[in-house]
């Protein structure tokens, strides 16, 4: 009976003791699953922020890559480009068509002062200040549209078939052939890399040389100015250089983890060269509408400075055409120094 009693115990303590075993090893295991679920949560957010930091520093090299290639397919020759194979990773490249659209004027004479207004799509109005334009012509990618003018003392309507969405160049002559005054609209494209992050999406649009950038929840912001250069020669003349950029897109640019991308140069053209007078030029940004204030401020810094200080009268640079915030164009104080107006557009076609 003791004997019994004993062994009873024993199978008793064994029992227990497995009981024991088992709950240590479970408490055990919830012990270090609390602790890698407790890490896993800290480390969270600085996993996700690397991931977004590695798809934004792959969608900006991307985006240096196409800038890259767009200036070297408008430099080439007429028909001449080139493919490469871009890698993106969460990123797509897409067409941002006509984001951006130019009004360039100046005078090509000391002598006359001309203004071309645009009425609607078939009619332009001429006003010719010493009645000097005998004749015009408009430039279009479809051909050229030529006219003769009679001198009239208030503004000329003209009727012609020559618009175009995509760019027209007005030229204006007097009775023997020179070249009194030219003016023209462009209208621009460009590519929008667009890259996944953990917030939402993350853009950036390349524009006629500039560069907009976006992040979630933000607004758009311009990290690189389009190229106008005004500089002041050893000699003082003064000269104001401005290149256009038109990357047009024809069809889909592409998608996938390797994509081939073909820049082919539709032939560089010079717009302005030489010494011009009344410059004025004004942009519209179709991309959102803080871009175009961010370039009117950028352009208009040093005038906002120099009207502070009351000295105006000695400035020399960007001064707005009318309104002060430039919404009504941009031209340029020379306080009598000569100005030279250099222009050119670059035209690419970007096909997948």
């Amino acid at each position: 009976m003791r004997r019994r009693r004993q062994t009873a115990r024993q199978r008793l303590d064994a029992d227990e003791r497995g009981v024991s075993e088992v709950l240590g090893v479970v408490m055990l295991l919830a012990m270090v699953i609390t602790i890698m679920g407790g890490v896993w949560v800290f480390l969270n957010p600085y996993l996700s922020d690397f991931e977004d930091n590695t798809n934004w520093n792959s969608a900006t090299g991307i985006a240096d890559r196409l800038e890259d290639r767009l200036q070297v397919a408008g430099n080439a020759p007429d028909g001449t480009g080139f493919r490469n194979t871009l890698a993106i990773q969460s990123t797509s490249i897409l067409s941002v068509q006509n984001v951006e659209t130019w009004t360039i004027a100046a005078d090509l004479t000391s002598t006359e002062r001309i203004s071309v207004r645009h009425v609607n799509d078939t009619v332009i109005g001429l006003l010719s200040a010493n009645e000097t334009a005998r004749s015009l012509t408009i430039e279009h990618p479809n051909g050229m549209f030529n006219t003769t003018l009679e001198a009239d003392h208030q503004e000329i309507l003209i009727e012609h078939d020559a618009y175009s969405s995509h760019w027209m160049i007005v030229t204006v002559y007097d009775e023997i052939g020179e070249q009194l005054h030219r003016s023209v609209d462009i209208s621009l494209s460009g590519l929008q890399v667009t890259t996944s992050l953990g917030q939402g999406q993350h853009d950036i649009v390349l524009m006629n040389n500039a560069r907009g950038e976006r992040f979630p929840n933000g607004a758009w912001d311009v990290t690189q100015m389009p190229m106008v250069e005004f500089d002041r020669m050893a000699n003082d003349e003064l000269r104001l250089s401005i290149l256009l950029t038109d990357a047009v897109t024809e069809g889909s640019v592409g998608s996938g983890s390797n994509i081939g991308i073909e820049f082919v140069s539709q032939g560089p053209m010079m717009l302005f060269t030489g010494e011009a007078y009344n410059v004025r030029f004004n942009v519209f940004n179709a991309l959102h509408a803080v871009v175009t204030p961010q370039y009117h401020e950028t352009w208009l810094t040093d005038y906002t400075v120099q009207r502070a200080a009351g000295t105006l009268d000695t400035y020399i640079g960007f001064t707005p055409y009318e309104r002060a915030s430039g919404s009504d164009g941009i031209t340029v104080s020379n306080q009598g120094l000569p100005l030279f107006l250099e222009m050119d557009l670059q035209r690419i076609e970007v096909s997948g």
